[in-house]
């Protein structure tokens, strides 16, 4: 769909075929996490720690819809009719959960940059990598130098690990290209991931990743690059929902982030911020002045920029896997919670800061480094990160009319998930209604 000054941006829409399906019914959960009643607006405070579980609870589905979630007595009393119509699944002894939800990633991308890794450990921080040539700026290389098919089957690869890990939908941001047909290029393969993945795939442009070499000794005209040639073309061409930037010393200040952030609503692309990631800088206040979607990383953000986006009900995506791996100090997810922001947890799936896929990781990381309940992570990776994106309405929670992407985990309780780390604990994956991962193993025919 054209985008054009004041327009919303609606990006093509995955043909998902579920007309006709048998019913799906999924029995005797051990705990079912419905985070119900949460559609709406994202939980806040202690609202996190209320997932809404039913003991030996069961789910009735069809043509990819949850119809009926409660005990199991009850759906069965009211299916009995119909119950040699569905496939049945026994969760007996198991968690079953919402889909997950990544709602922060840099999923296009091609190359590796595991040498990196190895400076930092010699002593190099991550801004001196950069300056000197390496982090952002080495993966743009790479990106410019693939081609679509090359960032396709790259990319790919990482989405089937996003799948046996749970998760069933990611947002997914360029960022690498930081030209207009790069940038582009990357929009293009994540439309046609979602178009050919069974993982859903949002898109968000983000032109404003870093300045480019070439244009160093002039950011400002970069950024007048960004407004007038990329905002409008990605918005004309439909492929992306978000727009977003980083604002950061010596990438892009809070002046120069707030006119992308701006310029993009006026092509209807909904605003998200890279935000006070290595020292405070007024990305949290802008967040909330200019009424982003979510605010992400916030490891310095200040009390007064929290509390700002506690005021405005700004998400704050969090992502503890990035500080680990720089070895650096975590967001304080505790602190945010307890202030009311409503809090979402994410991979940043990305080769320099967090090459990681495993969401459940990032669970146990918000755990043990960010001080937040078990309850707590498993709602910033669900009913919140769908908020993140704007997809509270349809996934996030297991409830009637929702989308029905579950998880079911081959653990008693949703307290295991944290308990357990670095253990990918999916038994079974169903997406739209049907089963596309079973006993860890993609099931023949699951589209990717």
């Amino acid at each position: 769909m054209e985008g054009a000054p004041g327009s919303s941006i609606l990006c093509k829409a995955k043909e998902v075929r579920i007309l006709n399906q048998k019913p799906l019914l999924i029995r005797h959960a051990k705990q079912l996490v419905t985070l119900a009643g949460s559609s709406d607006k994202p939980l806040c405070g202690q609202e996190m720690n209320d997932l809404k579980i039913i003991e030996d609870g069961s789910v009735w589905i069809e043509n990819g819809v949850i119809q009926k979630v409660g005990k199991d007595e009850e759906i069965i009393k009211h299916y009995l009719h119909r119950l040699a119509e569905a496939d049945t699944i026994d969760a007996t002894g198991r968690l079953v959960t919402p889909g997950l939800i990544d709602p922060h990633t840099h999923l296009v991308y091609a190359g590796s940059r595991e040498n990196e890794f190895e400076m930092r450990l010699k002593g190099a921080t991550y801004m001196e990598i950069m300056n000197a040539g390496g982090g952002i700026h080495a993966t743009t290389r790479a990106t410019r130098q693939a081609d679509h098919a090359q960032l396709f089957t790259e990319s790919k690869r990482r989405l089937d690990q996003f799948l046996l890990h749970g998760v069933t939908t990611v947002e997914a941001k360029s960022g690498y290209g930081l030209t207009l047909e790069h940038e582009i290029k990357q929009l293009e393969v994540a439309q046609a991931l979602n178009e050919k993945h069974e993982v859903d795939v949002v898109s968000t442009f983000m032109g404003a990743h870093a300045v480019p070499a070439e244009y160093r000794e002039d950011p400002d005209r970069y950024v007048d690059k960004v407004i007038t040639g990329m905002i409008p073309e990605v918005a004309r061409r439909g492929l992306a929902e978000f727009n977003d930037v980083f604002c950061e010393r010596g990438v892009f200040t809070p002046e120069q982030s707030r006119r992308i952030l701006e310029a993009g609503l006026e092509y209807g692309l909904k605003p998200k911020i890279h935000a006070d990631e290595i020292e405070p800088y007024g990305g949290a206040e802008l967040a909330a002045a200019v009424d982003c979607v979510s605010a992400d990383h916030l490891l310095k953000a200040s009390d007064e920029g929290i509390q700002a986006m506690t005021e405005k009900g700004v998400v704050g995506v969090l992502l503890p896997g990035t500080a680990f791996f720089l070895m650096a100090e975590v967001a304080s997810g505790r602190k945010m919670i307890d202030a009311g922001v409503p809090v979402a947890l994410s991979t940043d799936c990305n080769p320099g800061s967090s090459p990681t896929v495993s969401l459940p990781l990032i669970m146990n990381l918000g755990c043990l480094k960010m001080g937040m309940t078990p309850a707590e992570v498993l709602a910033a990776v669900t009913i919140n990160a769908a908020h993140a994106i704007c997809r509270g309405h349809e996934i996030g929670s297991i409830e009637q009319g929702k989308k029905a992407d579950l998880v079911i985990f081959d653990v008693p309780n949703y307290m295991s998930l944290s308990y357990f780390y670095g253990v990918n604990h999916v038994h079974t994956v169903i997406k739209n209604g049907k089963v596309v991962v079973e006993n860890q193993v993609k099931r023949s025919g699951a589209d990717a």
